[in-house]
């Protein structure tokens, strides 16, 4: 299993739409919650080139990841966001030997303080937006995670909030289970909808078949 982290593991959007409006304000700019949804599931230096040109933001977009980065890290001292039926489908796939890894456009400081919440050994595997050189929408990450877990894409089953991570991992070559979350995902090819993850079980899972 191939797990998607913002947005699908935890609900994190709202904290880095928080900390979107507070950087641009501070560096005398604007922001709208349009813009802030545009990038959901984005890689986070495509979001910092978008936050430089559409908030007015005279910052690199290296500078403007760190800085978001800053905040949101702060914010999830204070609480994970977890979404619903994440850690029980997780325990459910860990209990069974099933192996899974984290592919997240976030960065490796962010996932860190999440990891630290879940049991050791959750993850087999991590793929974080810093370990890649093209993130989502391109496949990159997914084919990493693969890789990474000794197993072909069609073999796996990769769980998706956004547009651009489900079509990372649809050009992969996996079978994706979609949760949309903030955002609509559109339909297509190798993509099951779902409302939520609640009550989903790992027979549920095997029951998606990407050829229907």
């Amino acid at each position: 299993m191939l797990w998607d982290m913002d947005g699908t593991l935890v609900d994190t959007e709202p904290y880095w739409i928080d900390a979107e409006y507070r950087l641009v304000g501070r560096h005398g700019g604007t922001w709208s919650e349009a813009h802030s949804l545009n990038l959901v599931g984005n890689d986070l230096i495509d979001s910092g080139h978008y936050i430089r040109e559409h908030g007015s933001v005279d910052l690199t977009p290296e500078e403007i990841v760190e800085e978001l980065l800053d905040d949101v890290v702060a914010q999830l001292e204070g609480e994970v966001p977890w979404r619903p039926g994440a850690r029980e489908l997780l325990a459910e796939a860990t209990a069974a030997g099933v192996p899974c890894a984290l592919v997240t456009m976030s960065y490796t400081r962010f996932v860190t303080p999440i990891l630290a919440q879940l049991p050791g050994g959750t993850f087999t595997e991590i793929v974080t937006g810093d370990t890649v050189s093209q993130g989502k929408p391109h496949p990159e990450p997914y084919l990493k995670a693969a890789k990474l877990l000794g197993v072909h894409p069609e073999e796996c089953v990769a769980i998706e909030d956004s547009d651009p991570g489900t079509t990372s991992a649809v050009a992969a070559g996996c079978t994706v289970l979609v949760i949309p979350n903030h955002v609509p995902v559109s339909a297509g090819e190798r993509r099951f909808h779902r409302d939520t993850l609640a009550g989903l079980t790992l027979a549920d899972l095997s029951r998606l078949d990407p050829t229907s």
